[in-house]
């Protein structure tokens, strides 16, 4: 067969042979065909000699013709280095040892079902085409960071419309860390549904471009630890529906450019620590419905977003915010929802803050009120100015005071009235009698001894009408606080 290879592929074989690394990197000639790289790593070439360990290094490489590994057992470990393919990698089905494509430059990687029994890098390659790593089982770590990964096909009727899915890797198993930081690039989306990481996804300072598509899709995900962080930037949504963090979710200084209408889709999602502290105001909303958060860390532009929260429990917020900024948090989503204000509410009272717990209620209130028929927004509005709905009683009291000195006032310099039994009954008391007609229910007598016929006479009615609102308000307000208490 030697004299069939050529000249850097006979270097290749010898190289085997004697277990040691290949470097064509200046050669004229650097031409490796792939059936001869198959050949080597499925045992038709030589044995390593001295007892060495065999492995295939190769630097510098033009690899011509496809390598495919579909299906095959490599028992060695592989290193391919600033070597250029011509055509797409196969290696579905495949079962290797660890493997390193190092500033290499493919056409694309198809690794639907891969076995790697060890480490499996790309980091500095460029993949013009989609890596697929669909099923895929990693014992240890995949490290793609400095990878510029770049779509050039896309599924169903939108073919045309430009890239999709840069990475496809559903139902990926990562027992290791998943490293894909700072300089890796992704033209297209990252589709990751179901995928686990074991050992964490770790993507500070990537970028992937999919504007109006997803740019990462991860229902379902399980991952220890999740980093999106240090300028990590996104053009398309961010969708974790039904994911699991462990420990850590982080978007600290993350940009987040959404598709249009929605930035981040975290609905269902559980984690240890959410950490929405942004770079920039989201472009799109954020939606957190329903999702479980042990301690959400937030800042102003996490915040200033279109944000749903119906259904979000958390048992801490962190954040240099007052119950102002808190409340903006709350108004920013659309809609009535109760739930939000409640979970507030319960959080400042677990902290010991019950009057801002009381002022988020109140602010719940305020906020039902616009979605009511004019009678329910009137009746509410009275109930608001006079006892703040149950959670400022004291308000009432601040009326009583006002209207009774106002009574006082007007029928102590308005004359005398006239008695309803001449010569019978208490003497005439303005104080006393603008008391009376306050008080719905008993009384001091003066209200039955003395009456009104000029303006002072409708004075008096709105006083009695004033003091059943006030009465029934402050009663129906405080019995709404102490349910809800």
């Amino acid at each position: 067969m030697y004299g069939e290879l050529g000249e850097a592929e006979r270097r290749l074989w010898e190289a085997f042979e004697r277990g040691e690394h290949l470097d064509l990197g200046g050669c004229e000639d650097r031409d490796i065909r792939a059936d001869v790289l198959t050949a080597l790593l499925l045992g038709g070439g030589p044995a390593p000699v001295d007892g060495r360990v065999g492995r295939l290094e190769l630097t510098g490489a033009r690899i011509t013709g496809r390598l495919d590994l579909g299906g095959a057992a490599v028992d060695l470990p592989v290193q391919f280095t600033a070597c250029a393919f011509d055509e797409q990698v196969v290696l579905r089905g495949a079962g290797l040892r660890s493997t390193t494509f190092l500033r290499c430059s493919l056409p694309g990687l198809d690794g639907w079902l891969l076995r790697v029994d060890g480490n499996f890098f790309l980091e500095d390659s460029v993949i013009d085409g989609r890596l697929t790593l669909t099923r895929a089982h990693i014992a240890g770590e995949l490290r793609l960071s400095g990878v510029r990964l770049t779509a050039t096909e896309r599924l169903g009727a939108d073919a045309a419309a430009g890239p999709a899915w840069a990475l496809w890797a559903g139902g990926l198993v990562m027992e290791g860390g998943c490293f894909a930081r700072k300089g890796f690039h992704a033209r297209g989306g990252l589709r990751l549904v179901g995928a686990e990481f074991g050992g964490g996804l770790f993507m500070e300072g990537a970028v992937l471009d999919n504007p109006g598509g997803d740019a990462l899709t991860g229902d379902d995900l399980t991952a220890s630890t999740m980093i999106l962080a240090d300028g990590f930037t996104a053009r398309g949504a961010i969708r974790l529906p039904g994911a699991t963090v462990r420990s850590k979710l982080s978007l600290d200084g993350a940009v987040l450019h959404g598709d249009g209408t929605t930035a981040l889709d975290a609905t269902r999602l559980t984690a240890g620590d959410l950490h929405l502290t942004p770079a920039a105001r989201p472009e799109g909303s954020v939606d957190l419905r329903d999702a479980q958060v042990a301690v959400i860390h937030d800042n102003a532009h996490g915040r200033a977003a279109s944000t749903r929260l119906d259904g979000l429990a958390y048992t801490s917020l962190q954040g240099a915010t007052g119950l102002a900024e808190r409340l903006a948090w709350l108004t920013g989503t659309p809609g009535y929802t109760p739930q939000p204000y409640e979970q507030l509410a319960a959080w400042y009272r677990r902290i010991g803050h019950d009057d801002d717990a009381r002022r988020v209620l109140l602010a719940k209130q305020r906020r039902r009120r616009r979605t009511l028929h004019p009678l329910g927004r009137a009746w509410g509005g009275i109930l608001d100015v006079t006892v703040g709905y149950g959670y400022r009683p004291w308000q009432a009291a601040l009326w009583l005071l006002a209207l009774v000195a106002a009574g006082t006032v007007a029928f102590g310099h308005g004359g005398r009235p006239s008695a309803a039994q001449p010569g019978q009954g208490a003497p005439f008391n303005p104080l006393i009698y603008t008391v009376d007609l306050l008080i719905p229910i008993g009384g001091f007598g003066q209200r039955t001894a003395w009456y009104w016929t000029d303006a002072h006479q409708w004075l008096g009615y709105a006083l009695v009408a004033a003091g059943w609102i006030l009465t029934t308000a402050a009663v129906a307000g405080v019995t709404r606080s102490l349910n809800r208490t």
